[in-house]
């Protein structure tokens, strides 16, 4: 069974930065295409940020693009968000997520087979 455990969120004041990590463990992390979404209260869960199997195929939900870098380590078996010059609405639970269909990154949510637990952020001052 394939499991993703999300780390590194937290309270951050307006500008700061935070980076979140996903720990993958139970098949080959080489196999998946990762993703992070995002749910914030009495919203829609909405895509983040997703990277290909083999470190390329970068894309960014708009709101993100330039403040966000997603990256992975095959080593570790990580993926990582590094979220700068946050903003109060980039509150939310965030979610790392794993598609083993090895199609190509995508930002459609039920592409996605594995999800994390959550991490919550919150950009407050």
């Amino acid at each position: 069974q394939v499991q993703l455990v999300e780390s590194g969120g937290g309270l951050v004041q307006p500008g700061g930065s935070l980076r979140l990590s996903c720990a993958v463990s139970g098949r080959t992390f080489s196999n998946f295409d990762m993703g992070w979404f995002r749910q914030a209260p009495g919203k829609e869960r909405e895509f983040v940020a997703a990277i290909g199997r083999d470190g390329g195929g970068l894309y960014y939900a708009d709101s993100v693009k330039g403040r966000f870098t997603i990256s992975r380590d095959g080593v570790k078996n990580t993926v990582y968000l590094q979220m700068n010059s946050l903003k109060p609405e980039d509150t939310a639970v965030y979610y790392c997520t794993a598609d083993r269909s090895q199609s190509g990154v995508n930002y459609a949510a039920p592409v996605y087979d594995f999800w994390g637990q959550g991490a919550q952020v919150t950009v407050s001052s």
